[in-house]
């Protein structure tokens, strides 16, 4: 039996990273055939029809941080018009203009916010971010995600990075706004331990209003901390933190 125990625990550790994998898949999927037709009526509805939302990331994956392209011919109010537009859409959780910032010098040195992004998701793909049972104060593991998390992240330094706290729909809603709220904020506290600085980072909760796509509003999966990558240049924020015209 002692000889079998490792096979046991790789063959497990091997499921559960192919049902992580394959919950990914089908849940972005999902959003894609959900989202695609109202994220192309936003553009229109702002008079932004030549500008295209592209939904995947560099390697064909469905994405929920969207890249906005072919925007060259547009003004930077009807930009800005279609970006907010677009943040707008439920189950979005970033916009990137595809040709980059209107204040971005040249001989900046230049990366892109998706590979930091994608860094991000790829971590949260199969694991969670976990909490003391109706609590703010994360579990030990989380403490060991999260120094992954901050080292994903090093390279989108000077970004806007927004950290959004969910919940399922048990309990009063009231409760689950400060819940949420709450471990937001202490993921954000704990990054800027971390060494990611406190100007670039939002922090956010949603209650339970934003359930994953497919899932019902009661399921415990919708308990989850998620990251966007909102701009590639330090910015004064708005109120609500929502993009620009680049």
């Amino acid at each position: 039996m002692t000889k079998r125990t490792p096979i046991v625990l790789i063959a497990g550790a091997a499921i559960v990273a192919v049902l992580g994998y394959w919950g990914g898949t089908r849940y972005g999927a999902a959003f894609l055939a959900a989202s695609r037709p109202v994220v192309a009526q936003s553009i229109a509805g702002v008079d932004g029809s030549p500008v295209r939302a592209r939904m995947t990331n560099a390697a064909g994956s469905p994405t929920r941080h969207l890249v906005l392209e072919n925007a060259e011919t547009l003004d930077e109010a009807t930009r800005a018009r279609v970006a907010r537009a677009v943040a707008q859409v439920s189950g979005v959780g970033g916009v990137f203009w595809a040709d980059g910032s209107a204040a971005a010098q040249a001989e900046a040195p230049q990366y892109t916010p998706l590979h930091c992004q994608e860094d991000v998701e790829g971590l949260l793909r199969s694991r969670t971010i976990r909490f003391e049972g109706g609590s703010s104060a994360l579990v030990p593991a989380s403490q060991m995600l999260l120094d992954e998390v901050a080292q994903a992240l090093q390279p989108c330094l000077g970004s806007i990075i927004a950290v959004s706290g969910h919940t399922d729909n048990s309990g009063p809603e009231p409760g689950n706004l400060a819940l949420s709220n709450e471990r937001a904020v202490a993921v954000r506290e704990a990054l800027i331990r971390r060494g990611i600085p406190r100007d670039g980072l939002r922090a956010r909760g949603y209650g339970s209003r934003e359930p994953v796509a497919g899932l019902a509003p009661s399921d415990p999966a919708n308990r989850r901390i998620e990251f966007s990558v909102i701009a590639t240049e330090p910015l004064v924020p708005t109120p609500v933190d929502t993009p620009g015209a680049r």
